[in-house]
């Protein structure tokens, strides 16, 4: 079905001109679009393509593709996922096929070199469905950029290519047992030896844990500077010393795999170190605000997904002679969700626009990052008591969306830690 658009999208070194007609061509693959800017509250739909300012064509092009991939090769199986606890390694490669990994990465490495823009469109496509099964933000997004920004050059060219096909998974292992948001809490120790260092400690909710290839992990190389003293390795699954857990049994995000992760005396060469040494707490930091706008955007995308598949459902439910939809505090709760949503939506595509100019900073992010996920808290709950007893049936994508949605206020930094960051610039 994707193969000709995996043609189109195909990681060739290509010029940056000839990088934009390959963009342009998958027009000739998927539906004739209107641009309909500027405000996607006026539309039909919240999730309808062309309503973005801050989009162009070929955005809404690329939209097509990732949308169609969604319904296509991950809805049919994400049920059969959430009973495994994870995805299968085929979707993986099928998203590289298409292009759909890394899409900013470099060219020079194999990638598109893309804006993040584009990034933005994979997160909100996987948002709208409630499909949350594969991990390709945390392994595109946020593994991907650690290597291109503090890889060496012989780091990059091993392990992207791989990453870009899907061949190689890609996970971070920074949270432990009992150290989650206090960096120097982290009790992972790594010792020099002779030609690297042998990291010992163990690391838990690990997105892509169980299928990971390759994992960045965070570990003391210093111990009496605290965070300060913290460098980042990169583990290949093949290591001696390197084992996974369990898959952990979650509240939702069934299909998603999430591993604690054991380092018994396990040995990484100096050439696995990544970035400088005692230098990790710097990079982390430089990264997190990009986690951050993912998680908010990702947010957002899902509440207004659910937004549009409840008010679908208001329409067609029948009870006191008519459609739900026509009683009056069935229409005011939505019309103070669709307030709220367009108000969340001018503030995160101005976050995308900042971020696409490296210009937002950390307490920004940290506004999106808290105020969004608290806002698709809010919306799927309320869109739960809107379908009724149907809200609380796993087979309704509602049901799925809230609880799926939980830990978006607890992962990339609680919204606790959230506020402080904001309040540290008052």
């Amino acid at each position: 079905m994707f193969g000709s658009l995996a043609r189109v999208v195909s990681r060739v070194a290509v010029g940056h001109v000839e990088r934009q007609a390959t963009l342009r061509s998958f027009s000739s693959s998927v539906s004739s679009l209107n641009r309909l800017e500027p405000w996607a509250s006026k539309c039909e739909s919240l999730t309808a393509t062309g309503t973005r300012r801050i989009m162009e064509e070929d955005h809404d092009q690329f939209r097509e593709v990732c949308r169609k991939f969604f319904e296509n090769e991950v809805k049919p199986y994400h049920e059969q996922w959430e009973e495994d606890g994870q995805v299968s390694h085929e979707v993986w490669k099928q998203a590289g096929e298409l292009g759909l990994l890394g899409v900013t990465t470099p060219e020079e490495f194999g990638g598109m070199g893309c804006d993040i823009r584009y990034a933005a469109v994979l997160w909100e496509e996987q948002g709208y469905s409630g499909l949350v099964g594969p991990g390709f933000a945390m392994h595109s997004d946020i593994v991907m950029p650690y290597i291109v920004n503090y890889g060496t050059e012989e780091q990059k060219e091993r392990l992207l290519p791989k990453l870009l096909t899907g061949e190689s998974i890609g996970a971070l292992a920074m949270t432990e047992p009992a150290a989650g948001s206090d960096f120097s809490a982290i009790k992972t120790v790594a010792t020099k030896q002779d030609g690297g260092y042998s990291i010992s400690g163990s690391k838990v909710f690990i997105t892509n844990g169980i299928m990971a290839d390759v994992v960045i992990v965070c570990a003391k190389t210093d111990a009496g500077k605290g965070a300060h003293g913290v460098t980042l390795f990169i583990v290949e699954g093949d290591m001696d010393g390197f084992t996974r857990g369990k898959n952990l049994k979650k509240m939702g995000m069934k299909a998603q795999d999430t591993a604690e992760l054991f380092f018994d005396n396990c040995f990484v060469p100096d050439a696995n170190i990544l970035g400088e040494v005692d230098k990790g707490f710097y990079q982390v930091m430089q990264e997190l605000p990009q986690e951050r706008l993912l998680i908010a955007d990702m947010a957002l995308s899902n509440a207004e997904g659910v937004f549009e598949y409840t008010r679908s459902y208001l329409h067609e439910r029948q009870a006191f002679g008519g459609p739900l939809i026509k009683l009056q505090t069935i229409r005011h709760k939505l019309a103070e969700l669709k307030t709220e949503l367009a108000v969340g939506r001018a503030f995160m595509d101005r976050c995308i626009e900042l971020h696409a100019e490296k210009k937002c900073d950390t307490a920004t992010a940290s506004m999106a990052k808290y105020w969004l996920t608290d806002l698709q808290g809010k919306v799927t709950d309320a869109c739960v008591q809107l379908h009724g007893g149907w809200g609380y049936m796993w087979e309704y994508p509602v049901c799925r969306a809230h609880v799926d949605g939980r830990v978006q206020r607890i992962y990339g930094g609680s919204n606790e830690i959230m506020k402080e960051l904001i309040a540290r610039d008052l």
